[in-house]
């Protein structure tokens, strides 16, 4: 055996020690978790539930960190370019799987820069109107749209936003180009169609629910497989006559490309963990969505996931021929 051979067999059990080891000394200091959008909005509210659920688990203090800015690019950007070591980490939404087709220049590599840690949830979409808009049900909605197409101003809360790609999957489906509206944030672009300035909007149950129950505005359809349980009566988009318009905004974490795989199991262990506290749990349900089962809070599914869901959204994207940069 040569002395370069030797030295290798010898400084294996130390690598296979050393491997637990980091994970059981791990976190040694307070995590930041950067959330690339607002405080007060969707993804704000899931990430600070899950900080507070996962810092116990941990041991150390979880600090959400808003990074907003650049369709949630720069939070992104942020966490990529960060020490490896798991003390920063990203939740972000259903934007990871479209910025790669969305920018066509970034100052960090928007998939290989990062390792998944684990899916979060996946928060249901309802398509609404101004309360006054004359299609009653979502069969009247298609045939209005599909007559006066561009004259239908689609609001959206900016590109990349969970309600800007919902519109562009439903222009799609219904092969058709409505005038879309981009608003600086969700906020605004509610306010306009609770007022009756906009017509139509496609966004997450967590902006969406309190304004159906009030009546201020009209709900046709869930773009998910089954009914909301938060919104028994709306009917899924396939149960309403429209087939195929399927989309959730999925939530997942992650950590800077090369982070240590005890590190990353490590977060995945307390994910998981937070995803069964109660307090979680019940949050979750007022919001109108649920926690992913444990396996889908894996850096595996996660990534697989995140994956597929790139290779989808790119055609769409790319038909639309609308691009962030």
């Amino acid at each position: 055996m040569t002395i370069i051979a030797r030295r290798l067999v010898l400084a294996l059990p130390a690598a296979l020690l050393a491997a637990p080891a980091l994970a059981q000394g791990f976190p040694t200091q307070p995590i930041t978790m950067v959330i690339p959008f607002a405080a007060g909005g969707p993804t704000d509210t899931v990430g600070r539930l899950i900080a507070e659920a996962m810092a116990r688990d941990l041991g150390q203090s979880v600090i959400v960190v808003n990074v907003g800015g650049a369709g949630g690019t720069l939070g992104a950007q942020r966490v990529a370019q960060a020490r490896p070591d798991g003390h920063t980490i990203l939740l972000h939404h259903i934007g990871m799987a479209t910025i790669p087709t969305l920018y066509r220049r970034l100052a960090y590599d928007p998939v290989n820069g990062f390792e998944t840690i684990g899916m979060v949830t996946e928060v249901p979409m309802t398509l609404v109107a101004r309360r006054d808009f004359p299609a009653q049900t979502l069969q009247e909605l298609v045939a209005h749209v599909r007559r006066e197409r561009d004259r239908i101003n689609l609001a959206n809360a900016g590109i990349g936003a969970a309600s800007h790609l919902c519109g562009l999957l439903l222009q799609s489906t219904l092969n058709v180009q409505m005038t879309t509206v981009p608003y600086n944030g969700t906020g605004p672009a509610m306010n306009d169609l609770v007022g009756g300035r906009v017509d139509l909007m496609c966004d997450q149950t967590t902006n969406t629910t309190e304004h159906i129950r009030a009546g201020t505005i009209r709900a046709y359809a869930a773009t998910t497989p089954a009914r909301v349980a938060s919104l028994p009566d709306l009917p899924t988009a396939a149960e309403a006559g429209l087939p195929g318009f399927e989309v959730s905004v999925w939530h997942g974490l992650y950590a800077p490309r090369g982070t240590p795989a005890p590190v990353i199991e490590r977060l995945s262990r307390a994910l998981q963990v937070a995803l069964r506290d109660e307090r979680v749990v019940s949050r979750f349900r007022d919001l109108g969505t649920e926690p992913v089962p444990a396996e889908r809070a894996t850096p595996g599914y996660h990534r697989r996931f995140w994956e597929a869901d790139i290779a989808k959204w790119r055609p769409i994207i790319q038909a639309a021929g609308t691009f962030a940069d």
